[in-house]
């Protein structure tokens, strides 16, 4: 009877490994995008006043008034740093909206690349990280 139930099921410690791994990348992207949505922010009112830490970008498709760019990151960091912070409580919301938003983000680092070249692509793998831990930790939603 010891071998019928030797074969059968994953192996004791590989489904919850991987499980805690996902896990803990999941507080990880909610520190993630607490950290995205303040940096964000200061991004944000940096653009709003005018500040010259921004070069001026010649002709480029998806140009935009820098006031402008300020706002979207703004209102962009706010919802992101409120998602983490719903994501570190736990929140069931937190976890939909985190995708939807760090997707977001992407699309919207992408477009401001020229402004920040390096930052931009550094906060379009860290949302692609957060899309990930988010949508691969299935240990909170699962029953015990």
């Amino acid at each position: 009877m010891a071998n019928a139930t030797r074969g059968s099921g994953p192996a004791p410690h590989s489904g919850s490994a991987g499980r805690a791994w996902a896990s803990g990348g999941t507080v990880f992207a909610g520190v993630l995008l607490l950290v995205e949505g303040i940096l964000g922010i200061l991004a944000g009112i940096a653009a709003i006043a005018g500040d010259d830490v921004y070069t001026v970008v010649g002709d480029y498709v998806f140009e935009f008034h820098l006031t402008a760019w300020g706002w979207i990151h703004l209102i962009l960091g706010v919802l992101l740093a409120v998602t983490g912070w719903g994501i570190l409580q736990g929140a069931a919301w937190a976890r939909g909206l985190g995708v939807g938003l760090a997707a977001l983000a992407v699309v919207f680092q992408f477009m401001w690349l020229p402004y920040q070249p390096i930052w931009a692509v550094v906060s379009i793998a860290i949302g692609v990280f957060v899309i990930w831990a988010l949508c691969t930790d299935r240990g909170r939603t699962s029953a015990p």
